[in-house]
């Protein structure tokens, strides 16, 4: 039985009823035509021409792909050269590339840093989209309130390789109780999950309007939390996958009516195939993306502008960090961090402190931020880890491996093909070229690093993370 025949009547008339005939009757096709597969590369760290299918026309970096491949099975997925993301969540590459920077211009470069968050980010598309769009040495803290969600953001984060992004794992009331305030914020709120009823059948059964009504309710206290530490001229980004007014519209109204915001137009394309508000009661530019209509699934997003007399994105302004920042940043051992800075390019710019056991890179002009995060937050990752303190040696850590700043020079280095680059990420038992000198060994797969083993001449110890391994081959 396919996802049309799956729906209730309730979610059938409803949903009739916002839509209108025609565009209800493409929707409603589409619910038994397969979902789409599209990609987002990783622009730091793709090697070679992009791949060989349709471009996503509101993306820099999206592609669809004429079929879906067994992602599990290639290495460069697990070593984050590109992002398996839902295409019209890429959408979110456009609204910023128009209100807080544009990469396609000459000046970007050049952009004032901002700070961002992702309030709700797991698994973390919206997060590594929108990072690859903001200037030159901005910040994106990742948060995610439950925590196993939260380790799942964190591996994808550390896959992605960007040195400034951060993650945490909290509550968004705790996140506007922080101290911490925010050029960008996005609010990937979460809803009644109607636009996945396509590639999720199984989430048709979890429809109501109770649900709706619960949902709607949670959005807007995630909203009222992250207006706090939204700073005034700063942009909000609210987005929803789902169909009905109440989580959509109706919250834009609300937002609208009674905060101090501007719903920002975003300039889109006719042949996008982008639907507009479907409310009378909400006159504001709102980008819907329906099944059967535009090629994607289902989506609402939003740009919202928090006034101010002047743009707090594109004027300087300075952090805090106040007298005593340092106390919670544990320094490391001289010898340690001279060998820490031969394994990363760009090393001057970043200081180096201890977490735990790990040894975690930072750049400095951000590490004022680290500090007031770790004060009432919890932080799941930040910056690079680049080892793990043991004894008195040091061991690289996987993120090291896949961080665009490591120094390939400093390690020795094996290119493996795709079965021992998938025995490895297995954690089985690999073998490595005669010739090959004990010791810490970079692998790679097609020249793109994807972890560390130690050889010993007789064996060869695996470093991949235990949690990480790929378990369904």
């Amino acid at each position: 039985m396919g996802a049309r025949d799956s729906i209730s009547r309730q979610f059938a008339e409803y949903t009739h009823m916002v839509m209108g005939q025609r565009l209800y009757d493409l929707f409603i096709h589409a619910l038994d035509t397969p979902a789409p597969t599209s990609i987002r590369i990783n622009p730091e760290k793709w090697q070679g021409p992009a791949p060989s299918s349709s471009l996503v026309p509101w993306s820099e970096h999206g592609y669809y792909l004429a079929e879906r491949p067994n992602f599990t099975l290639d290495p460069l997925l697990h070593a984050g050269a590109y992002y398996v993301q839902e295409a019209a969540s890429m959408f979110i590459q456009q609204v910023i590339s128009q209100h807080v920077g544009n990469s396609t211009n000459d000046s970007y470069n050049h952009c004032t840093p901002i700070i961002a968050l992702d309030m709700c980010a797991a698994p973390g598309g919206k997060s590594t989209a929108a990072m690859a769009m903001l200037p030159e040495g901005s910040m994106m803290i990742c948060n995610e309130p439950i925590k196993q969600r939260a380790n799942i953001l964190a591996e994808n984060i550390c896959k992605w390789g960007n040195a400034n992004m951060m993650v945490t794992n909290n509550y968004p009331e705790d996140i506007a109780a922080s101290g911490l305030s925010f050029d960008l914020i996005i609010c990937d709120v979460p809803c009644s999950g109607e636009g996945m009823f396509r590639k999720d059948p199984k989430s048709i059964e979890e429809w109501s309007v109770g649900n709706i009504d619960k949902c709607s309710k949670l959005q807007r206290e995630i909203v009222h939390a992250a207006w706090q530490c939204l700073r005034p001229g700063g942009l909000m980004v609210y987005s929803t996958c789902t169909f009905n007014l109440r989580e959509n519209e109706d919250n834009i109204c609300w937002i609208a009516n009674n905060m101090d915001a501007e719903i920002l137009p975003v300039h889109i394309q006719d042949e996008w195939h982008i639907t507009g508000s479907l409310s009378d009661s909400c006159p504001w530019p709102v980008y819907r993306f329906i099944p059967g209509i535009s090629q994607g699934e289902g989506l609402f997003m939003a740009a919202i502008r928090k006034k101010d007399n002047q743009d707090a994105l594109h004027n300087k302004r300075k952090e805090k960090g106040g007298k005593g920042a340092n106390r919670n940043v544990k320094t490391i051992d001289r010898r340690w961090a001279e060998q820490c800075r031969q394994w990363l390019c760009h090393a001057d710019s970043m200081e180096f402190h201890l977490a735990g056991d790990t040894i975690v890179a930072m750049d400095k002009n951000l590490k004022h931020i680290y500090q007031t995060a770790a004060k009432s937050l919890r932080i799941v990752h930040a910056g690079i880890s680049l080892a793990t303190v043991r004894g008195n040696a040091l061991v690289p850590h996987h993120c090291l491996a896949l961080s665009t700043y490591i120094n390939r020079e400093a390690f020795a280095t094996v290119d493996t093909d795709t079965q021992t680059a998938l025995d490895f990420m297995r954690r089985q038992p690999i073998l490595l070229p005669d010739g090959t000198p004990k010791g810490i060994i970079l692998l790679t797969h097609h020249g793109m690093p994807i972890g560390f083993v130690k050889n010993l001449g007789n064996r060869v110890n695996n470093l991949y993370p235990q949690e990480w391994r790929i378990r369904n081959l």
